[in-house]
């Protein structure tokens, strides 16, 4: 579109002109359109409040498991998505997403296996149809026990 019409009422009126490479010529069109706009409220706020290490016995130790606990503000989402990153959130580690089922409040448990001791940045994505939000927070996993 190289220019939208002059006229001073509130119609949708476009005029566009496209060159024709073979004729040097000029295709003039004009015409209406119309569209809808729907505003949704979306996902607002994530929130990691609370970071838990299971306790595992010792033939279950090959893995530390944790369960992070997140609220949200806004729409209820329909899915997460948790990144295990190294502590300076840059590389990637691992990227588990799962659909999830809210119906009231936002409030669920996430729980995450982390294979070795180490410090790990946590990105957690919630999200929805029309938006997503995430909280991120660093975590040291010191063989089964988490700070």
């Amino acid at each position: 579109t190289t220019g939208a019409s002059s006229n001073s009422d509130s119609s949708n009126s476009v005029e566009s002109m496209e060159d024709n490479p073979d004729g040097g010529c000029h295709i003039y069109r004009n015409g209406y359109y119309g569209t809808g706009i729907s505003v949704v409220e979306g996902i607002l706020e994530v929130n990691i409040i609370q970071m838990t290490s299971i306790q595992m016995t010792e033939s279950q130790a090959e893995n530390s498991l944790v369960d992070f606990v997140v609220t949200c503000q806004g729409s209820l989402p329909t899915d997460v998505c948790t990144v295990v990153s190294d502590p300076t959130c840059q590389v990637s580690k691992s990227v588990v997403c799962d659909p999830i089922t809210i119906t009231d409040e936002c409030l669920l448990t996430i729980r995450r296996a982390f294979e070795e001791p180490g410090t790990y940045c946590i990105n957690i994505t919630l999200g929805d149809d029309t938006s997503q939000a995430l909280a991120s927070a660093l975590i040291s996993v010191n063989g089964g026990e988490s700070t």
